[in-house]
């Protein structure tokens, strides 16, 4: 229904429940004209900031600093207005301080001479920069973001000038009067908080939250409580997610990941996970076995693991390792339906001789200490592997800090988002070799592109449901295929080279082969087929990715198909910075165009609060427009439009008087 033409008698008794329903809400011709006016007025506002980021693998430290400096734009801002009047080292000191309120208030107060003057100064300045970012929101949505304590007051001074002469003195009083009253501190980081949350409108994780780093519980804190979220569900979160849906393979590969990597903190610190039992079975187990090819990744001159923690770690992950294939071999067993017979590889190895036979080659093998697999059964749990994984399996049960999290995750999170002309995933949209949407059999019927996904979507949220029933059963099975198989959305490559990697000197059984997405996915024809299959409208529309790091110091590039697909996980993991060169990508999409922000690595948020070091940044182009985008032109400028026409519907309906309104 258009906004500007008044409905037909026929359109309102067409629509006449809902538009009753909608009376409810605005019961008179004056609170449905305030409605519009309101409504109108916010589709002529600018659009808000959008931030994508992706494949952030534990790295707390560095994602909270991005955050906090919305990917340079703080410091962009702040240059904005006092760059002609502040030296560079005093911009860092306003930054730093926006960043980290109370560690850098410690700072001040330590050494300056005349902290009434510093709050003086530091207040009026944080005022200024809070006005600027507030004004492309409304009073209404800058209101419902201010701290309870201190939102009359904020009011007051964001749509006051101190400029003005009738209010000059009142402006000054207000600050005068907080720093008086010993609350300037407390203002101060309310004022700060309120300047971070409002540089960024809403926020976009495209997937893998966990693994790696140390902190991925840490980061689901900052994400569970964010303002504006959405998520795409990466395979390292399936594979938590998982984990916590009770699939015993998911929780071996959650182990045997955080093993490899030396992250027991956010296993043990983050959740509670008990790994004692496993860690007993592994020492005495593998006393005698030098565990070489399992000792951990980490970082050159990290002190926090000696070689003592290290050996146990080591000692930890054979053995987890190895449940794992007696675990994932009986799945398979259990879904044939799966067809990864072809990764059940503990049956090929030739144990009189320890050498692997794979397709009537032989091969070396870099380990052949097995003590736990029975040659002649060697898929068989002895008796205390089955007693570790039931007791793991009732300690991911039990922790209440996951449960917490993967309720976020499931709240916030899809398989994919179609929002303003951009659609997001994490890694794939199956395809045949000739570009055209691969079919995959689910419960015996076939789903490919959009269907898929959907399809994929519910099964996730069916697997955490309370039914008891042989679907559930295989939903939650289904949780580990999205992890490692062939079809997998998540995954799409032609095996996981697990067991080939610990044991296997021939690095040729190494590769995994990536589907056909990963190498089409550059052409620009494959990628509007796949923009039309979601039904993606717009003039600009984009597919965005993680999953797969650019390689930039390679030469790789993250903008393909000439600008209509862009990948963003540049390595937010310390674990890759080493390939990709860099330290991860964020894509910023405010009203004047994209902007893609290439970091660089993080050092720690005591150098940021010390030396004001920030995260070096770049920033490119990826489109700009011609026009600044209002909030007409998103997709909530599109419910907006249509809440406006459904309110001018309401007003026909009590000016003709078909509608009474209430309270007459």
């Amino acid at each position: 229904m258009d906004t500007q033409k008044t409905p037909t008698v026929e359109e309102i008794y067409k629509n006449l429940k809902y538009l009753q329903l909608l009376g409810n809400r605005f019961p008179t011709v004056a609170a449905a004209s305030t409605e519009i006016i309101n409504l109108e007025a916010i589709l002529n506002l600018p659009k808000g900031t959008e931030h994508f980021l992706s494949d952030l693998h534990g790295e707390h430290e560095a994602f909270r600093h991005v955050l906090k400096n919305a990917s340079g734009a703080v410091k962009r801002k702040v240059t904005e207005i006092f760059g002609n009047t502040l030296r560079e080292s005093e911009i860092k000191e306003i930054c730093t301080l926006i960043y980290y309120p109370k560690e850098k208030l410690e700072l001040a107060k330590a050494s300056e001479e005349d902290m009434a003057d510093w709050y003086l100064i530091t207040l009026h300045q944080l005022v200024r920069i809070c006005r600027n970012v507030s004004s492309k929101y409304t009073r209404s949505k800058v209101q419902k973001a201010l701290p309870t304590e201190f939102a009359y007051i904020i009011q007051e001074l964001l749509h006051e000038s101190s400029d003005e002469p009738n209010k000059h003195q009142y402006f000054n009083v207000i600050i005068k009067t907080i720093i008086e009253t010993h609350r300037a501190d407390q203002f101060i980081t309310a004022l700060c908080n309120l300047i971070q949350r409002l540089v960024i409108d809403s926020l976009h994780i495209i997937g893998d939250i966990y693994d790696r780093g140390p902190g991925a519980h840490l980061i689901m804190d900052t994400l569970c409580h964010y303002h504006n979220l959405d998520i795409q569900w990466g395979n390292h979160d399936i594979l938590w997610m998982g984990a916590a849906a009770g699939n015993e393979c998911c929780i071996a590969n959650v182990l045997r990941t955080s093993m490899r990597y030396a992250n027991l903190v956010t296993l043990e610190d983050g959740y509670g996970i008990n790994l004692l039992p496993l860690a007993t079975f592994a020492m005495d187990t593998y006393a005698n076995d030098p565990c070489k090819c399992f000792y951990p990744k980490i970082e050159d001159g990290d002190k926090t693991h000696n070689e003592r923690t290290c050996r146990l770690i080591a000692q930890m992950h054979k053995a987890i390792s190895i449940i794992q294939f007696k675990l994932e071999a009986a799945l398979i067993k259990r879904r044939p339906e799966f067809n990864m017979q072809s990764r059940n590889l503990l049956e090929l190895i030739d144990f009189e001789r320890g050498i692997f036979v794979y397709e009537g080659k032989e091969y070396e093998m870099t380990d052949t200490c097995f003590p736990t697999v029975d040659p002649k059964n060697p898929y068989k749990l002895t008796k205390e592997e089955e007693e570790i994984i039931r007791k793991l399996q009732h300690s991911f049960a039990s922790s209440d800090k996951l449960k917490m999290h993967m309720h976020c995750l499931i709240t916030y999170g899809s398989m994919y988002l179609s929002t303003n002309s951009n659609l997001l995933f994490h890694a794939s949209v199956p395809l045949n070799a000739d570009g055209s949407l691969k079919e995959i059999k689910i419960m015996n019927k076939t789903y490919k592109g959009k269907q898929l996904l959907d399809k994929v979507d519910s099964l996730i949220r069916f697997a955490f449901s309370d039914e008891r029933s042989p679907e559930k059963d295989f939903a939650v099975d289904y949780m580990w295929y999205l992890w490692c198989g062939v079809d997998s959305p998540l995954f799409d490559k032609a095996k996981m080279a697990t067991f080939e990697r610990y044991f296997i000197k021939n690095k040729e059984l190494h590769k995994e082969e990536k589907g056909a997405y990963y190498n089409l996915r550059d052409n620009e024809e494959v990628c509007d087929m796949i923009l039309d299959e979601f039904n993606v409208k717009g003039e600009h529309r984009h597919i965005i990715n993680g999953h797969v790091p650019v390689k930039t110091k390679k030469g790789e590039k993250p903008i393909k198909a000439n600008g209509k697909l862009i990948v963003i996980d540049g390595g937010f993991s310390r674990a890759y910075q080493p390939e990709t060169g860099i330290a991860g990508y964020t894509l910023v999409y405010h009203s004047r165009g994209l902007q893609l922000v290439q970091h660089e690595p993080f050092t720690s948020t005591q150098e940021a609060i010390l030396k004001g070091r920030d995260i070096k940044s770049s920033t490119q182009l990826v489109e700009l427009s011609t026009k600044r985008m209002m909030v007409r032109d998103t997709d909530k400028g599109t419910e907006l439009e249509q809440q406006i026409s459904d309110l001018f519907g309401l007003l026909a309906a009590y000016r003709k008087g078909i509608i009474k309104e209430k309270g007459q």
